[in-house]
C-alpha cells in the first residue's frame, strides 16, 4: 500500500463471526500502516477479545428487532443506549472514518458518526443488503460490495458511483490456504468431510449428517472421517447418533484450526454466510451448502456464487433430509474426480484481494 498518514480507524460490527471476521481482517491489514484501529460491537463479540488481539474491541449495548409494540420500544432503549455509548467512544476516538460490517450493533456507532458528520463507509458481505446497512445506506459515504449483483442497494441509493465492489475480506489464516493443493481419495482411502452449522444451525445438521451417514453402504461409512462442529449440548446427542455407523468422528464445539480443517477436506458441509464462502472459494473446496432460511435468502444467493460455476450443490432447508444428503453423498463419492474438478471451479471464483481493496477504499476515503 503506499505511504499515507497515520489514521483514526473505528470498525463496527455485530458480534457473529460473519460480520466480525471481515472487520478484524481489515483491522489487521490497514495496522501494516500503523493505523489506529478500534472494533466496536456487542457481547458475543467479546469472546474474540483475547490478550493478544493487537487492537482494542469495545463493547456497547445492541438488540434485534423484537415484534410487538412493546418489544420495538424495548429495541429502541437498547439502540438509544448504544447511541450514548457510541458518541462517548467516537469523542474519546475521534475516528477519521467509520466502517460498518453490518448487524445492529453496527448500527449505533455508524448513526452516530452519520449524525457528528463523520465520513463512514458500509460493507456488505453478502449479496444482499442487510437491514442495518439498508438503513444507514443514504447518508453513507460510500458502500463497498463483495458481489457487483447485491440486491436492494439501488433502492436506497441512486448515487451509482456510491457502491464499489472489494470483495468480502477473510481472516489472513485462510488466505495464507489460497491455493492448497486439493488431494483427491482414491480407491480405499479415506474420505474427509468437514462439516460446520454456525451458531444457529448446528443442531440441524448434528441430527441429519449422522442419520445420512448410517443409510450410506457400510464400505463408505468405513472410509469416512468427520470433523464437526456442534453445539456443547448437542455434543452427546451427536455422539450417540454416529455410534450407530462406521465412520471415524471428531465431534468439537469450537475449532481453532479450522483454516486447516478447510484444507484437508474433500467436501465441505455447511451454512452458506458471507464469510464461510468466501472462505471456501479462496481455500478453493467443494461444498454442499444449507442456506439457512431468511424471507430475502441471502445465504441462497451467497451460495448460487460457488454453485453456478459447478464448485458447489445447494441443499434448501426443506429438503435437507437424511435421505436427500445420503443420495448425493453417495454419488459424489463414487465420482472422486468430480470433487476434483469442484474444488477448482469453487477457487475460480475466490477474491484473495478483497482485505486489500477495501483498506485501499478505507484509506482513500478518510484522506
Amino acid at each position: 500500500m503506499p505511504d499515507t498518514k497515520k489514521l483514526h480507524i473505528l470498525l463496527a460490527a455485530g458480534g457473529s463471526g460473519g460480520h466480525l471476521f471481515p472487520a478484524m481482517a481489515l483491522a489487521e491489514e490497514l495496522m501494516k500502516d500503523n493505523h489506529n484501529v478500534c472494533i466496536v460491537t456487542d457481547h458475543r463479540g467479546a469472546r474474540f477479545k483475547g490478550d493478544s488481539t493487537p487492537y482494542p474491541i469495545e463493547i456497547i449495548n445492541s438488540a434485534t428487532l423484537e415484534p410487538g409494540l412493546i418489544g420495538k420500544f424495548k429495541t429502541a432503549f437498547k439502540l438509544g443506549i448504544g447511541v450514548l455509548q457510541s458518541f462517548k467512544l467516537i469523542k474519546s476516538f475521534k475516528p477519521d472514518v467509520v466502517i460498518g460490517f453490518g448487524g445492529y450493533p453496527a448500527f449505533p456507532p455508524v448513526f452516530t458518526a452519520q449524525k457528528l458528520g463523520i465520513k463512514t463507509i458500509l460493507h456488505e458481505a453478502n449479496a444482499v443488503l442487510g437491514k442495518a446497512n439498508k438503513m444507514l445506506a443514504k447518508q453513507a459515504t460510500k458502500i463497498a460490495l463483495s458481489l457487483p449483483t447485491t440486491l436492494g442497494v439501488h433502492d436506497v441509493s441512486s448515487n451509482k458511483d456510491k457502491a464499489e465492489v472489494t470483495g468480502n475480506p477473510v481472516r489472513s489464516e485462510i488466505i495464507q490456504k489460497q491455493g492448497a493443493t486439493y488431494k483427491p481419495f482414491h480407491g480405499e482411502e479415506t474420505i474427509r468431510i468437514f462439516i460446520m452449522g454456525g451458531s444457529q444451525g448446528a443442531r440441524t445438521f448434528s441430527e441429519i449428517v449422522p442419520e445420512a451417514v448410517a443409510l450410506l453402504p457400510e464400505h463408505i461409512q468405513k472410509r469416512l472421517h468427520i470433523i464437526q462442529q456442534c453445539r456443547p449440548e448437542d455434543l452427546d446427542d451427536a455422539q450417540n447418533r454416529y455410534a450407530q455407523t462406521k465412520a471415524q468422528i471428531e465431534l468439537e464445539s469450537f475449532f481453532n484450526d479450522v483454516p486447516e480443517q478447510f484444507e484437508k477436506c474433500h467436501l465441505f458441509i455447511g451454512r452458506s454466510g458471507a464469510s464461510t464462502v468466501s472462505e471456501v472459494a479462496i481455500i478453493g473446496r467443494p461444498a454442499i451448502f444449507v442456506p439457512m432460511y431468511h424471507a430475502d435468502m441471502q445465504q441462497k444467493v451467497n451460495a448460487d456464487v460457488i454453485a453456478d460455476v459447478g464448485g458447489a450443490w445447494v441443499i434448501l432447508q426443506d429438503g435437507f433430509t437424511a435421505e436427500a444428503l445420503s443420495a448425493r453423498l453417495e454419488t459424489l463419492f463414487s465420482l472422486p474426480q468430480g470433487l476434483e474438478a469442484a474444488a477448482a471451479k469453487s477457487a475460480s471464483v475466490g477474491k484473495p484481494d478483497a482485505t486489500k481493496n477495501l483498506a485501499q477504499l478505507v484509506q482513500k476515503i478518510a484522506a
